[in-house]
């Protein structure tokens, strides 16, 4: 059971693995799908069958034609959360979520976690459960500590695909960890970089801490330089 209940207008970092650290993520569609969830179950009229519908009518949904079936049906989106950050890695995912409606994130999370399974399981011919049990979730009290954790999903979880000791041992080229972010297309720094826009992101409080990508990145930098993240990294899932 929880130690906490989730309350509207508090920030949660949200994170969970693949059972026996495997992985949850095996190629792109992969990925895709997931964010696809991310958009379409952060709807309180949305059911989990909805994107299976979609894709068994037209074929592979995109995000243009998620926006399009959204205005055809005229449909008007009733968020649960708010997503100001995700990050996708091979074995596991972390969300930034600010809860807007009652019982929003949990009710969020089971249809994502319920969604995704589903698709995964059916398209690897396999049973049981995909994710090491129930998600993880830590309120963030601190505005401080909502910035390290910013650049601790964004930058190193990605980074440590690059450098694996990074957490262990510190940034060993700061310049290149940085250029990897840039081009890592399955996190949200470069939503927070100016770089792109995303139809899933509402960056919320963080919008306005970093109102533009020159600021963000120079503190994405610092905190890298400095090992700032060490402040959130019992959070880490090798834990």
């Amino acid at each position: 059971m929880r130690k906490f209940k989730f309350e509207k207008g508090k920030i949660y970092h949200i994170f969970n693995r693949g059972v026996e650290k495997r992985e949850i993520f095996k190629d792109d569609n992969d990925r895709w799908r997931f964010l696809q969830g991310l958009f379409l179950f952060n709807d309180k009229k949305t059911t989990e069958n909805l994107l299976w519908q979609m894709e068994k009518n037209r074929g592979r949904v995109t995000f243009g034609v998620l926006k399009e079936f959204f205005v055809k049906e005229k449909r008007n989106r009733e968020p649960m959360v708010r997503i100001m950050a995700d990050c996708l890695m091979p074995n596991h995912y972390h969300l930034l979520l600010e809860e807007i409606e009652e019982n929003g994130i949990s009710k969020f999370m089971q249809k994502l976690g319920t969604g995704y399974a589903r698709y995964f399981n059916n398209k690897y011919n396999r049973v049981g459960s995909l994710f090491q049990g129930t998600f993880k979730a830590v309120s963030v009290e601190e505005e401080t500590y909502l910035e390290y954790l910013l650049i601790y999903i964004n930058v190193i979880n990605p980074g440590e695909l690059v450098e694996p000791k990074l957490k262990e041992v510190g940034v060993k080229n700061v310049k290149k960890i940085m250029r990897f972010a840039d081009d890592y297309s399955w996190g949200t720094h470069q939503e927070y970089g100016g770089k792109r826009e995303s139809i899933i992101i509402e960056k919320g409080l963080l919008g306005e801490i970093f109102p533009d990508g020159r600021k963000y990145r120079r503190f994405a930098e610092d905190v890298l330089e400095s090992k700032k993240w060490e402040k959130v990294k019992d959070l880490s899932l090798e834990n």
